[in-house]
């Protein structure tokens, strides 16, 4: 399609009050312009077509009738599927990891504290992350975190639940959460992300799980910048490569080794009374947590710190040595 075939497109809906159609060839006539390398009139086009749907929303709370309907279906859709809306106290000090994704997530933070001097050239800020690994390599705590040293507002939504409530109404129920979301220009967390690709055990309706991505492609193209999401998985090869693609980084977590099972540690004790003298009975402690989650080692320990202080007689000592043969029988106990 031409130049001007769009903006006919773009007139046509317009004067006939088809929004639906007219959203869809703005953002066409949007992606022709940032492939046509007319990156500013892109970003100038798609910040107008933000600014006028905040601005219909708005309208449209003073509305009766149908509109006001509209709006009572967006708030069920968001009260049905958003399992928490949030704001996060975390920052990069409760996040153990490799070192390269902790400097990624540095250098993500960084670009959004930064992004008017982005904005003032032009440049484009990245806001879709991807975290993938085994369960309990800290792939939720990480989302915690950017929403924690950003300050922004994260919206959590289970994906599987969203796609496996009603089939025919996920890409309308995506849109809805994306649109709210947007609005407060917050973080979006999708968990399961690869439910998408368990699309295609119902019914093998392969139509549907097309619409779906589409719909989501989308969805990421013309996301705000000061939108971000954030998406994890456990199967990142059940993910559609299309989507993989529009990730401006796919930061893969693993289980905590021993030097991290030891941070990890120190990090649970750290400002508290307990601590642990036995050093060579702690060095079999962290061989038996090796290849188990951040998440099983640190309530394995917590529960080692309760049991402990239920058993000392004088709890007020200034310091409180855990009994680390509770702690292995916990783990043990665990397995």
């Amino acid at each position: 399609m031409t130049q001007n075939t769009y903006i006919k497109e773009i007139v046509k809906y317009s004067l006939e009050n088809d929004q639906e159609n007219l959203l869809a060839a703005l953002n066409q006539f949007i992606e022709y312009s940032r492939k046509s390398k007319r990156i500013n009139f892109a970003l100038q086009l798609q910040s107008i077509l933000k600014e006028g749907l905040k601005h219909q929303q708005t309208k449209g709370l003073a509305k009766v009738g149908s509109q006001k309907f509209l709006l009572k279906e967006e708030e069920r859709i968001i009260e049905e599927l958003v399992i928490d809306k949030l704001t996060s106290d975390y920052t990069l000090e409760n996040l153990i990891s490799n070192n390269n994704v902790r400097d990624e997530l540095q250098y993500f933070i960084k670009e959004h504290h930064s992004i008017h001097i982005l904005k003032d050239f032009y440049l484009p800020a990245s806001n879709k992350i991807l975290f993938y690994g085994p369960s309990g390599c800290g792939k939720t705590l990480a989302s915690y975190v950017v929403a924690g040293e950003l300050e922004k507002l994260m919206y959590v939504i289970n994906l599987g639940a969203v796609v496996s409530s009603k089939l025919g109404e996920t890409s309308k129920n995506i849109s809805t959460i994306f649109k709210k979301a947007a609005t407060e220009d917050s973080i979006i967390f999708l968990d399961e992300f690869d439910s998408l690709g368990k699309l295609r055990d119902y019914n093998q309706d392969h139509g549907e799980m097309k619409r779906v991505v589409n719909t989501i492609l989308q969805l990421f193209d013309y996301l705000p910048q000061e939108t971000i999401v954030i998406a994890a998985t456990n199967q990142v090869n059940m993910i559609d490569e299309a989507l993989l693609r529009r990730f401006d980084f796919k930061l893969k977590l693993e289980l905590p080794n021993k030097t991290q099972i030891r941070e990890l540690i120190k990090l649970t004790l750290k400002n508290t009374p307990f601590i642990i003298d036995d050093k060579k009975r702690l060095t079999q402690i962290v061989g038996l947590l090796e290849g188990q989650s951040y998440y099983f080692a640190q309530k394995t320990l917590i529960n080692a710190i309760k049991r402990t202080l239920f058993s000392l007689e004088n709890k007020k000592d200034v310091n409180l040595n855990i009994d680390l043969g509770i702690w292995e029988e916990i783990i043990k106990a665990s397995n």
